[in-house]
C-alpha cells in the first residue's frame, strides 16, 4: 500500500515487518528457483521446510501451540509476498497452514498435542481434503464414508484434486459419519501410513508444477477416534471456516503473482523499442499499464478489508472473504493475460516468467470454491430477508 501517514487504510510497522521477511525469504529461497520448479515439476520440500522456520508453517496457529497466532491480513501479506515469486508455492503452505488451523482450533488437547508440535515445524505437512470425483461445489453431497467400529473409524472413499497427495504426512478429511448433508459430515486426522491409504497417479496440470496433485484413496482405513477434530457432525462447519481464510490466502497468492506480471511488463516494455522508440513511451501501453494497476490495487484494497473482518469474526466476513476471493482471482488472471500481450510473442515463451504465472493463476478462479460459487455467496447474502 502506498506510504501514507499512519491511518486506518495503512500496514502498521509490525505488518510491514513480516512483509519484509517474507520478500527477503521470497527472493533469496524462491524467485530464483521458481522456473525450474515449474519445468521439472520439482517439489521444493526444503524451502518449504524453510519457510517453517519462519512461522510460516503456523501464521494464525496460538501461541500455546507453538505458532505464531497472526491474523488473517499478515497471513495474506505472506502469501501475496511468496506468490511474487512462485504462486504454486506459496498456495501450497497455504493450505497446510489451514489444515494446521483447523487441528488448533477445534481440535482436542489429545489431537493438538499428538500433531500439531511436528506441524508447526513442518517435519509433516497437511492437506485438506474436501473434494471427491462426484463432489466439488457441492461439498456437502461427499460420499466417503466412516462407520464407527469400537474406539476407531472405519474409512472408505475417494478424495480429487489434493494437493500434497502422496507427498503429505496428514490429511484432514471431511467424512460421512451420519445422515446426508452438511450435518453428517465430521473431520478426521487420517496418517499417510495407515493401511489402507493409497494414492492415485500424480494429475497432468496445466500449472501449479511445484507441488504434486493427486487422489487420495481410503480403503477401509481405520481411523482412531480421538483423530475426530471438532464433534461429530461438526465437519462441514470447520470446512467452511477454513474456506473463508484459504479465500483470502488465495486471493492473495493471486495479487502476488499479478503484481509480479506487472511489475516484468513494466520492465520489458521500458526496454522493448518498436518504431524508433520505447513500447512504455506509447499511449496505448500507458493506459494498458495504468488499468492494471488500478485492477490490481482495488482487488488489494478489498481483500485487506476481508481479512481484518475474518480476523474480527465479523458477521459479514464469508461474504466478503467471498467477494475478495473472486474480485483478486479474476483480477490476477487479467492482469497475468495482459502482461503476457505486452511482451509479444516472448510472453508465451519458457525464458520469460510471465507464461508460468499465467498458466499458475488461472486454477485460482476454480479451487476454493470456484468464483461462480462465490457469486452465489454474496447474492444470498445481499438478498437473504
Amino acid at each position: 500500500m502506498s506510504q501514507l501517514d499512519q491511518t486506518q487504510f495503512d500496514l502498521t510497522p509490525d505488518q510491514r515487518e513480516i512483509q519484509d521477511l517474507a520478500r527477503k525469504f521470497t527472493a533469496d529461497r524462491i524467485t530464483p528457483h521458481a522456473a525450474e520448479w515449474d519445468e521439472k515439476h520439482i517439489f521444493p520440500r526444503d524451502t518449504i521446510k524453510a519457510a517453517a522456520e519462519l512461522g510460516f508453517a503456523a501464521i494464525y496457529v496460538s501461541e500455546e501451540s507453538g505458532g505464531i497466532a497472526l491474523g488473517r491480513l499478515e497471513a495474506a501479506l505472506i502469501m501475496e509476498a511468496m506468490a511474487y515469486g512462485c504462486p504454486s508455492t506459496s498456495a501450497f503452505i497455504s493450505i497446510h497452514n489451514m489444515a494446521a488451523w483447523m487441528i488448533d482450533r477445534f481440535g482436542s488437547q489429545t489431537v493438538k498435542d499428538k500433531y500439531l508440535p511436528s506441524l508447526v515445524t513442518m517435519d509433516r505437512i497437511a492437506s485438506y481434503c474436501l473434494t471427491e470425483p462426484g463432489s466439488g461445489s457441492d461439498a456437502a453431497a461427499l460420499k466417503t464414508k466412516a462407520v464407527k467400529d469400537g474406539n476407531d473409524w472405519i474409512v472408505t472413499g475417494t478424495k480429487q484434486f489434493i494437493s500434497g497427495a502422496g507427498e503429505n504426512d496428514l490429511y484432514v478429511t471431511m467424512v460421512r459419519t451420519g445422515e446426508d448433508g452438511p450435518k453428517g459430515v465430521s473431520c478426521l486426522v487420517i496418517e499417510k501410513d495407515m493401511p489402507g491409504v493409497s494414492f492415485g497417479a500424480n494429475e497432468r496440470k496445466l500449472g501449479w508444477h511445484s507441488q504434486p496433485t493427486r487422489q487420495v484413496i481410503l480403503d477401509g482405513v481405520r481411523v482412531p477416534a480421538e483423530n475426530m477434530v471438532g464433534g461429530e457432525g461438526e465437519g462441514f462447519r470447520i470446512a467452511m471456516m477454513g474456506l473463508d481464510g484459504g479465500r483470502l490466502n488465495i486471493g492473495a497468492c493471486s495479487l502476488g503473482g499479478a503484481q509480479r506480471c506487472l511489475d516484468e511488463a513494466i520492465g520489458y516494455t521500458r526496454d522493448r523499442k518498436q518504431f524508433g522508440t520505447a513500447i512504455a513511451d506509447l499511449q496505448n501501453t500507458q493506459f494498458m499499464l495504468a488499468d492494471m494497476a488500478t485492477d490490481l490495487e482495488a482487488a488489494r484494497a478489498l481483500l485487506y478489508m476481508a481479512a481484518a473482518k475474518v480476523t474480527a469474526n465479523a458477521p459479514d466476513k464469508t461474504k466478503f472473504a467471498a467477494m475478495a476471493k473472486r474480485l483478486s482471482t479474476d483480477t490476477g488472471s487479467a492482469v497475468a493475460d495482459r502482461a503476457l500481450q505486452l511482451h509479444g510473442g516472448y510472453g508465451y515463451l519458457m525464458d520469460y516468467p510471465i507464461e508460468r504465472f499465467w498458466r499458475d493463476l488461472r486454477v485460482h478462479s476454480i479451487l476454493e470454491g470456484t468464483n461462480q460459487i462465490m457469486r452465489m455467496i454474496v447474492g444470498r447474502e445481499l438478498t437473504r430477508q
